[in-house]
């Protein structure tokens, strides 16, 4: 026991006294490493410094795997030059007429592209004369001549509204945007809706159908479909230029969630342009039925004097489901309607513009009956409420459609190659018309005010791009071409073979309640 008590004295002594050398070297050595921790932090902050001037005052960069030298890029404008008073405008001399970007392009064209070879296909094997675009001209509202980077034109008749005004207007920035870049060209256009050139009047490889650019055209037709004009505005509506106005309904539809929306398809225009429009009216709500459909006339005059304050598209985007259909021919509002997430309900049409042809059923859009509107709308509706995330999914797809595969780069890039394509096709030298004037930004915004002007500005290009445009897919081949078809067919179907299904469920409710 004496031992034992003996043992744990020194214990508790030994460990007493080491507790106390122990607590003395902990103390020495935190402040040693807490001396040693600021020195390295100091002297590492040095030396990143001094490396951080060194990059920024040599020009060196670090790039993923390697030091490069780059050079700021020294990017010049070119706003409008507009000369006071009642001067005449003159065109410009020191703008650039050469491209040189500092990157080329890597990514390929949207889908949409490879049909420019097949609007083209007609004069594939005889190319064009210029007897073949002279005969264009019994239709055309002006002829546009580009020779060594300028633009000239001739007018033949006046346009509808400001159609030719603002086409001119896409044309002169598509060459600010890539100059030099277009090869000399002539071309007729025609600024009114219904294309001209009916595909059975000239039938064979000799047949040299006339060559002429609209807005759109149909599958008994060879018009050449062009983007139009609402791309750079339309002030006699006050739809600013595509660029603004895509980001104005991307904002609007975030305003509302899709879940939260009108469960029920709308639609708003001007039913009074086309037979097809006022049977559309018939599918408005009423006390005998309910169509699923809210329906809105648009008066224009009205709105006009109230300064468009109930017509901003972005206000729109309050619906599940919006409705497109054509009115005298193809529509501007396809674009503006397809960009606003939701599902759009699109009534088949007889016209198709310049992207639409790439659009596929259930996947961009749901297809409508034009001879049965009411009652396939109705189950559009219902289908998209009891389906609610594939409603959302199509409606998404068809909005990410116009603000990616549509942007105005792109619209631009199938503009250059359409009529690149269209110059190599020439056999003949243009020549400047005699009647022709030179058409420049500052002859065309500089004689003119208000929304006009504005929108022009809005819509300029102000330096060339840095980029060389999309690189053009090949052409289609058959197999591929009816590949195409027979999915759009099959899809739109398939929306057939449901909606009787529905309808035939109902009638059957209905007898069966009579019985």
């Amino acid at each position: 026991m004496e031992r034992e008590r003996e043992n744990a004295i020194y214990l508790k002594l030994f460990w007493g006294a080491n507790r106390k050398t122990w607590n003395w070297w902990s103390r020495k050595t935190q402040s040693i490493v807490l001396i040693l921790l600021i020195f390295c932090f100091i002297a590492i902050f040095c030396v990143i410094s001094s490396w951080i001037n060194l990059l920024i005052f040599s020009g060196v960069s670090f790039s993923k795997d390697k030091f490069e030298t780059v050079e700021a890029p020294k990017v010049e404008e070119f706003p409008l030059r507009c000369t006071k008073g009642n001067e005449t405008q003159i065109c410009p001399r020191d703008y650039p007429t050469s491209h040189n970007p500092s990157r080329s392009s890597n990514t390929t064209c949207p889908a949409y592209f490879r049909w420019i070879h097949e609007d083209l296909r007609p004069w594939r094997e005889s190319g064009i004369t210029k007897e073949m675009v002279e005969r264009a001209r019994k239709t055309a509202h002006f002829r546009v001549v580009i020779l060594n980077g300028k633009v000239y034109v001739e007018t033949f008749i006046q346009s509808i509204y400001s159609r030719d005004k603002f086409t001119l207007w896409g044309i002169l920035q598509l060459l600010r945007r890539y100059p030099g870049r277009l090869p000399d060209l002539d071309l007729m256009f025609d600024s009114d809706d219904r294309p001209v050139i009916p595909s059975k009047d000239f039938q064979g490889p000799n047949s040299g159908p006339p060559t002429l650019f609209r807005y759109c055209a149909d599958e008994h037709s060879l018009d050449i479909v062009f983007p139009d004009w609402s791309f750079w505005g339309w002030p006699e509506i006050n739809i600013r230029p595509w660029k603004e106005v895509l980001n104005d309904i991307k904002e609007g539809s975030k305003r509302r969630k899709w879940k939260d929306r009108v469960p029920y398809a709308y639609w708003k225009g001007n039913p009074f342009v086309a037979v097809t429009r006022v049977d559309l009216l018939k599918c408005n709500v009423s006390k005998e039925n309910d169509w699923n459909s809210r329906l809105y006339i648009q008066n224009w005059i009205e709105e006009s004097e109230q300064e468009f304050k109930k017509s901003n598209l972005e206000d729109q985007c309050t619906h599940r489901y919006k409705i497109y259909i054509e009115g005298w021919a193809w529509s501007v509002s396809e674009k503006y309607i397809l960009a606003c997430n939701s599902m759009t309900l699109y009534v088949k049409s007889k016209f198709y513009d310049f992207f639409s042809r790439s659009m596929v059923p259930l996947q961009h859009y749901w297809p409508i009956r034009d001879n049965s509107k009411c009652t396939s709308l109705k189950f559009a509706v219902e289908w998209g409420n009891n389906h609610a995330e594939k409603a959302q999914a199509i409606g998404e797809a068809g909005s990410n459609f116009t603000q990616e595969d549509l942007s105005m780069e792109h619209v631009y890039d199938y503009m250059f190659h359409l009529l690149n394509e269209y110059a190599k096709l020439l056999r003949f030298k243009p020549t400047i018309p005699p009647t022709a004037v030179e058409l420049c930004p500052e002859t065309m915004a500089c004689a003119t005010n208000g929304r006009w002007r504005r929108f022009m500005e809005d819509s300029m290009v102000k330096f060339p791009s840095d980029s060389t445009p999309c690189n053009l897919p090949s052409p289609f081949d058959p197999i591929t071409l009816r590949d195409i078809q027979e999915k759009k067919t099959n899809a739109i179907r398939q929306v057939e073979i449901w909606e009787n299904e529905y309808w035939q469920n109902i009638n059957k409710t209905k007898d069966n309640s009579m019985a």
